[in-house]
Order: C-alpha cells, then sequence, then structure tokens
C-alpha cells in the first residue's frame, strides 16, 4: 500500500497551526531546526524553558497540540487508556504537523524532533511515517505507538498481518540517531509502552539510552547537558 492510499486527513475542526520559535523568521533561514512536541494537558510554551539548554546554533519550535482538553491544555490525541482512543487520532495529529512541518523545513538546513511523553509518541510516529526527513530524534520519558494493540482501534487501520499500514516501519534501517531518556521508576509511561518501545527501537534507529533515577516523570538538567552532546555530534558534526 503506497503513502498516498493511506495519508488520511485531518478533521476540519482541528485550529489552524500555532507554534513559537526561539528566533525571529528572518533569522532563521539556513539553520538547523529542532521541533518541541509537548506532552498530554501542555502547551507550546512548555517546553520552550528547554532552549537555552540546546546548542545555541539550532533554531527552535514548537508546535501546539490540535485537540483543546481545556484553556492552555491540550492533547495531540485521547490517552492511550482512555475509551475514545483511536489509532485514526494518532494519524491525524501526525499528519496535521507534518502539514506544518511541510510548510516550514525548506528554509533549513535539517530537521530534529524532540518530544516529552505524548510528545515522543508523536515524534516516533513523524519519523516512522516519514522515515528520510529527520536528522535525530529526542524521546524523553516518552513512549512509541503500538499499532498491532488494536483492543481500543478500529480495524480499519490494521492490515491483514496485524501490522499498522500507516507507518513505515520497514524503510527505518537502523542510522537515523534517536535518544531515548527516561527513568525506570517513571509512574506514568506503564510497562506495556516502554516493553513495546524497547522492541520498535531494536535494529530500526541509532540508539542513545540513557536512564536518570530521581527524575521520574519529568526531565533534568545532567538529561538535557546528554541531549546538547548528542545533537552536537549526531547532528551539528554530520553538517
Amino acid at each position: 500500500m503506497t503513502e498516498a492510499q493511506t495519508t488520511p486527513s485531518y478533521p476540519m475542526a482541528y485550529p489552524t497551526h500555532h507554534a513559537v520559535w526561539s528566533r525571529p523568521e528572518e533569522a532563521r533561514a539556513g539553520t538547523p531546526l529542532i521541533v518541541l512536541l509537548h506532552g498530554y494537558g501542555a502547551n507550546e510554551a512548555d517546553l520552550m524553558g528547554l532552549v537555552p539548554l540546546l546548542p545555541e546554533e539550532f533554531t527552535v519550535a514548537s508546535l501546539r497540540a490540535p485537540q483543546q482538553l481545556a484553556p492552555g491544555a491540550y492533547q495531540w490525541f485521547p490517552l492511550v487508556a482512555d475509551a475514545d482512543f483511536d489509532l485514526g487520532h494518532v494519524e491525524a495529529a501526525s499528519e496535521y504537523a507534518l502539514e506544518w512541518l511541510d510548510a516550514v523545513s525548506a528554509q533549513h538546513s535539517s530537521v530534529t524532533l524532540l518530544g516529552f511523553s505524548m510528545g515522543m509518541a508523536m515524534a516516533t510516529t513523524l519519523l516512522r511515517r516519514r522515515p528520510g526527513d529527520f536528522a535525530a530524534v529526542v524521546g524523553l520519558s516518552g513512549f512509541a505507538i503500538n499499532g498491532e494493540d488494536m483492543e481500543r482501534g478500529t480495524a480499519a487501520h490494521q492490515s491483514a498481518s496485524g501490522s499498522w499500514p500507516y507507518v513505515r516501519d520497514a524503510e527505518l534501517d537502523g542510522t537515523v540517531p534517536f535518544f531515548w531518556g527516561r527513568d525506570q521508576a517513571d509512574p506514568v509511561i506503564t510497562p506495556d509502552k516502554v516493553e513495546f518501545t524497547l522492541g520498535w527501537i531494536r535494529g530500526r534507529v541509532d540508539l542513545t539510552k540513557i536512564v536518570y533515577e530521581g527524575i521520574m516523570h519529568g526531565i533534568s538538567a545532567p538529561e538535557m547537558a546528554h541531549v546538547a552532546d548528542f545533537l552536537r555530534f549526531k547532528v551539528l558534526s554530520r553538517g
């Protein structure tokens, strides 16, 4: 099945894209771009405090998720444990983000994704949908979506083999640099999500995985120092 045949549209009710940037538009051309993808119940401002901890060569943009939960609180899709979770929501959120990326990426030398919690689920989905588009991916205290767990999904998103036809995992050849930071005591990301993510990662990305004790479901300064080193070595040093 080709990408054109499996490309879903996102709902008309989704809002116009909204992002905040670390640089004015006239200063962005030719710079490498990092796209921040926030977690559940947060917004586009939530991760911008990380900008001073990232290499200054990058332009940073943070995109707001399309589904509003409350004033100032957004989600990319319903929680996986919610009764209304469906892979179609994940696909719609992915297409929403990719449409925005397609409009801004041409002026940048590369695009790197950085997602926290549900934002890591988004970052991994975007990579799986567009395996050749990203210089690197950073996932913090998050997970990858298990497209074969269809108990709360719809059969329309499952192929005869049980796989998720929206993504192109077979094209991930282990070369995309991927940083995964987490605490083994994270109380939010359930063991089944961690187990699937570990299996999905194997052989598909160039993995740097570091466990941080005591951060629970959060981000620490030592972790961000490692992320900055990762970005310098895996993105900036490669031009």
